[in-house]
């Protein structure tokens, strides 16, 4: 019986002041099309991988802002203070589980989306991948549900 590598994920700011490393599968790969996520990434959407804040170190300073999602969560953005990037996310209704953005990921190519979320707010220039699950709110799911 072959056990399979435990797969080690990298990733860093712009300016490499903050690095993390997150180990294992993520628990879920999703774009959101929330108008907060357009508003703090400047883009049609963010795209960000949940990990177990029990499988994630960060090394570096981070800033945060935390606002109140249209569901009554309580949702933190934490980014470089020196450069900006968007590193990680974190939401009252996920507790010990981080977001981070795919985009900080060293190596991102192995890792898929599964699903939109907030697609009631897509825009039309922003177009995606039609055969990933598409949800017009956030679902009312849990990371413990699997």
């Amino acid at each position: 019986m072959t056990k399979e590598p435990i797969s080690v994920h990298t990733g860093g700011c712009h300016c490499g002041s903050v690095r993390y490393q997150a180990t294992g599968k993520p628990v879920i790969i999703a774009h959101c099309h929330c108008q907060d996520c357009q508003r703090l990434s400047g883009a049609g959407h963010t795209t960000g991988a949940m990990f177990s804040v029990a499988n994630f170190q960060l090394d570096g300073r981070l800033s945060e802002y935390t606002l109140d999602a249209d569901n009554g969560n309580r949702v933190t953005k934490a980014f470089c203070p020196n450069c900006g990037s968007h590193i990680l996310g974190r939401n009252s209704g996920s507790t010990g589980y981080v977001t981070v953005s795919l985009g900080t990921l060293d190596d991102s190519s192995a890792l898929e989306p599964q699903v939109a979320i907030f697609a009631r707010n897509r825009k039309p220039w922003d177009t995606m991948d039609e055969t990933i699950a598409t949800f017009e709110h956030q679902p009312d799911w849990k990371p413990d549900d699997g």
